[in-house]
């Protein structure tokens, strides 16, 4: 196994984890055999990948940031990432609305099927859209209050909270350039160490990593809907799944015309991530590899890759936005609803704004899914007509979240000349892509 790339391992864990679930369904225990005793691995695993979520965006952030020594190259990285992000997300819920209205999956939902979805998944809905609501009741200032972190360390113990940790990084940073330099030196070196030892764990961590793949597979599979519910869902599931598609063939030819790289040299280089993306559905628990990745062999120099992908893991949710465009449209469809074009512009700036505030785990987006019905007119209760195939196309979504911050990475650092030759440390993992 070790001489394998790491991708080709995780996708073999993944194959196999999905081979053996399929294998225990048959069996009348074989459901909770894998429910008590597989899943937990994949648990797990996921739990050591968030663990050094938060002291790595402490880390690397506070080095990446300090290390500009000048601060107006802090505001021209920062603007030129906001921008990109916010650009690449209106392109992806374009691209939904465009193949939700050529396919319309939603014509193909009988009124028996979609009774039946909403009484099943009733319970799911509610619990979301009491979600939204409280979220909806906050001022119009609420997102920049929450952006201001009262205790730095009560926010670091959330996941949730990334963005206020991304707020102090920045701001430590920042008073490290401002200060004089033989005062900043010691600082600094212990963020360089510091810094080392979290991607020195992120290696460790993923030596399990077709191991933790196999596990999360196999409960997912074990723990599937009938398959009814999918055949009734499989139009809606096609276009979410070729919106994603054509947005990571986007993806691709930006980072190929803007950067002169392949897109077999991008995709090769960012597979891992992409492939535990998809394990995880959470890209913040996929954060520590993607920066690996993006810096070690994508080429992207350590002060880009430091700043840009964190705040992309927390802002920058192409896929979440294209399927919430794609869910909306769909849902309306089944209630017989025609969508007027004003209603659908409003879904693309809704949508965009959402996804900045949606949280890196899984399972987020539906909450925001929710506000972007409401502003469109669009029944709430209609949520319960896409839980059954939700799990799946999170996976697929937060491949092209990932793949999506990467992207951008390497456009922000070519702006800033900071795009160099792939370095794959001597200690690294040693799989080769």
């Amino acid at each position: 196994m070790k001489k394998l790339a790491l991708h080709w391992q995780i996708l073999i864990g993944m194959v196999l984890g999905v081979v053996f679930a399929l294998i225990m369904v048959q069996f009348e225990w074989g459901g909770k055999f894998v429910e008590n005793w597989i899943k937990p691995f994949g648990n797990i695993f996921i739990n050591a990948l968030k663990v050094i979520a938060v002291p790595l965006i402490l880390g690397s952030l506070i080095k990446g940031v300090s290390d500009l020594k000048d601060i107006s190259k802090l505001s021209k990285m920062g603007g030129r990432t906001i921008g990109t992000y916010i650009l690449t997300t209106v392109i992806a819920v374009s691209i939904g609305l465009a193949v939700v209205n050529i396919i319309k999956p939603g014509a193909s939902i009988s009124k028996e099927t979609r009774q039946e979805l909403v009484e099943s998944y009733k319970g799911d809905a509610d619990s979301k859209i009491a979600a939204a609501e409280k979220q909806k009741q906050a001022g119009p200032l609420q997102a920049l209050e929450d952006l201001v972190p009262s205790n730095i360390f009560q926010a670091a113990s959330d996941n949730g909270n990334m963005l206020q940790v991304i707020f102090f990084a920045i701001f430590f940073g920042v008073g490290l350039i401002l200060i004089p330099e033989e005062k900043s030196k010691p600082v600094k070196d212990f963020f360089d160490g510091f810094n080392d030892v979290i991607l020195k764990l992120i290696d460790i961590i993923m030596l399990a990593a077709p191991y933790g793949v196999f596990a999360l597979l196999a409960a997912l599979i074990v723990e599937a809907p009938s398959a009814d519910l999918f055949k009734a869902l499989g139009w809606y599931a096609l276009c979410v799944v070729l919106g994603l598609a054509i947005m990571l063939a986007v993806y691709t030819v930006i980072v190929a015309v803007f950067t002169k790289k392949s897109p077999k040299f991008f995709l090769n280089g960012i597979s891992p991530a992409q492939l535990l993306a998809f394990s995880t559905s959470s890209s913040a628990a996929t954060l520590p590899v993607t920066m690996e990745r993006v810096e070690e062999h994508l080429g992207v120099e350590e002060e880009v890759t430091s700043f840009v992908l964190p705040i992309g893991a927390t802002i920058n949710m192409d896929g979440t936005s294209l399927y919430q465009a794609v869910a909306a449209v769909f849902i309306a469809q089944a209630f017989g609803m025609d969508l007027s074009l004003s209603a659908q512009l409003g879904i693309i700036a809704t949508a965009t704004l959402a996804s900045i505030g949606s949280a890196a785990v899984p399972g987020a987006g539906m909450v925001m899914l929710v506000i972007v019905l409401a502003q469109a007119g669009i029944p709430e209760a209609g949520l319960a007509l896409i839980f059954a195939v939700d799990r799946p196309l999170d996976m697929c979504r937060t491949t092209v979240n990932v793949t999506g911050d990467a992207a951008v990475a390497m456009l922000v650092a070519k702006s800033v000349d900071k795009l160099g030759e792939p370095k794959v440390k001597d200690w690294d993992d040693n799989y080769k892509a």
